[in-house]
């Protein structure tokens, strides 16, 4: 009998030791002490003030910590986050927005209409005029209804004020934060714990978020400035996922312990036109170059042929306004190419320079296979490298350029964000592009409150940028991301982020 019980509580004993071991398996996979270290190919200069951010890496990555009013989702919709809800008026100048119950801050304190009301008002500055984020410039008054509710009342119809809100640019963030360009509180999944210059960026999992919870407890993003050791890093076990991967980098991923996933970089990728300057004035010479390009050659040589072609500025992941027949607008004719550039009385050809951002190592590549693809059609182009603060400044900004290969991204989750810098005036039309036809159609359709009949409208300023040949389009470059084989979950979205929340431990 003795011999029996000590061999039950023997058995016992060691169902306990392996409950106890899968338990803390368990606890491990659901991010109690999980952790994940993140290449990124630069360091954060900005504010940590949400609202004063420029550069796209630092929003990128900040995601994760800020959370606007809505946000965007991996499908690209755009979904309530700190409100749970929102009605807007019959005349669609007020949007109502009621707040999440118990949605807190990092700090531990709950978010208020005071805190909202404030985030808002110091984005669009209505007082003085000079709004942190100008998308929100149409922004009239934010009125407090009660605790739980809050007004935005706007001068005109915006059918993009949601997707403007959206963003980490207008992230709701605590009125008595008196220190926000560095100090980040926000209310996102994970919470800002610390950055040193130059070497890292750390957030750790907020255990009080309203929604669904982090799976990886402690992320460090580590600054991976040179490129060459990218693969070594991943190899060595410094790092455990890279985004941004050039293709290179990719075929050197040891895929044993690595996934390398490909999505795409949601952006525009074209030889740019200073449609100002000869001989790209003529619409005739902008057509004769788009036949002489062979996007599939280009795509083979940048990406082994990832990628997808785009016939205008649009880019697939816009699946509401993406038009894929334009891809093939101006299908491969070097014939073609020299009877158009004979017609515009240049049969001998030109010469151009092409000016392209150093840094960028698909865009100089696209150049140089652009480079030879224009020499059958008796075209010379130049290509001259130059830094990222000189391309800013004298090609975007100046607009001293002849032509430039690069991508051009959306801000927001809007055809807007992609169409608007095409209008003649537009401070962003850096390709001086003019076309009075387009700008009433851009202008009707961004009025238009019927969403159906405004997307057949922007669509149909996506055509006019064909047909007018306003650009060479080429592709959407391929976005690689690679992954150790530890982790799973990673989400491509359709607008320029990380989502760290959807990675966890792989079973």
């Amino acid at each position: 009998m003795r011999k029996r019980l000590r061999k039950a509580l023997v058995l016992l004993m060691a169902m306990l030791t392996v409950l106890s071991i899968a338990g803390c398996g368990k606890k491990d996979k659901a991010g109690k002490d999980s952790k994940i270290t993140i290449g990124i190919p630069q360091d954060i200069e900005d504010s940590l003030d949400p609202h004063k951010m420029v550069a796209a890496g630092t929003k990128e990555i900040f995601f994760n910590v800020y959370e606007g009013l809505v946000k965007p989702d991996a499908d690209g919709n755009i979904v309530p986050a700190v409100a749970s809800e929102y009605e807007i008026s019959d005349d669609r100048l007020t949007y109502t927005f009621t707040i999440r119950d118990n949605v807190k801050f990092h700090d531990g304190t709950v978010v208020t209409a005071e805190d909202v009301k404030y985030s808002i008002e110091k984005c669009a500055d209505i007082e003085g005029g000079n709004p942190l984020v100008q998308a929100l410039k149409n922004v009239s008054s934010v009125e407090i209804v009660d605790e739980k509710h809050v007004a935005v009342k706007l001068d005109t119809p915006d059918s993009d004020f949601l997707a403007n809100i959206a963003t980490v640019s207008a992230a709701i963030i605590p009125k008595n934060n008196s220190d926000a360009d560095g100090t980040a509180i926000g209310t996102g999944p994970y919470k800002y714990v610390s950055r040193t210059p130059l070497v890292n960026v750390v957030f750790e999992k907020n255990d009080d978020y309203w929604g669904e919870a982090a799976n990886i407890k402690n992320v460090t993003f580590k600054i991976c400035a040179n490129a060459d050791t990218i693969p070594m890093e991943l190899s060595g076990g410094s790092i455990d996922m890279m985004v941004h991967l050039t293709n290179a980098q990719r075929n050197q991923i040891d895929k044993n312990n690595f996934d390398v996933k490909a999505g795409t970089m949601n952006l525009v990728q074209a030889l740019y036109l200073n449609n100002k300057v000869e001989p790209f004035n003529n619409p005739d010479v902008r057509k004769a170059l788009c036949y002489a390009i062979d996007k599939d050659a280009i795509l083979d040589f940048v990406s082994d042929g990832e990628g997808v072609k785009i016939g205008s500025s649009m880019y697939p992941n816009f699946r509401k306004y993406y038009d894929e027949s334009l891809a093939d607008a101006y299908p491969h004719d070097t014939e073609k190419a020299k009877e158009l550039l004979k017609a515009a009385g240049y049969e001998k050809g030109f010469s151009f320079d092409i000016t392209v951002p150093s840094n960028y190592t698909q865009h100089v590549d696209t150049a140089t296979v652009i480079k030879e693809q224009l020499a059958e059609v008796g075209v010379t182009a130049n290509i001259k490298q130059v830094d990222w603060d000189t391309w800013l400044s004298e090609t975007y900004s100046g607009r001293n350029y002849d032509a430039t290969v690069i991508g051009v991204d959306a801000a927001q989750l809007t055809a807007s964000s992609l169409l608007a810098r095409f209008v003649s005036d537009a401070g962003n039309n850096f390709v001086n592009y003019n076309n009075p036809e387009y700008d009433e159609l851009y202008k009707k359709a961004f009025n238009d409150m019927d969403d159906s009949t405004q997307t057949e409208e922007f669509k149909e300023c996506i055509k006019m940028l064909s047909d007018d040949a306003a650009n060479v389009y080429i592709q959407d470059l391929p976005e690689f991301v690679a992954l150790n084989k530890k982790y799973t979950g990673y989400t491509f979205y359709p607008v320029y982020v990380i989502d760290v929340a959807s990675i966890k431990l792989a079973e």
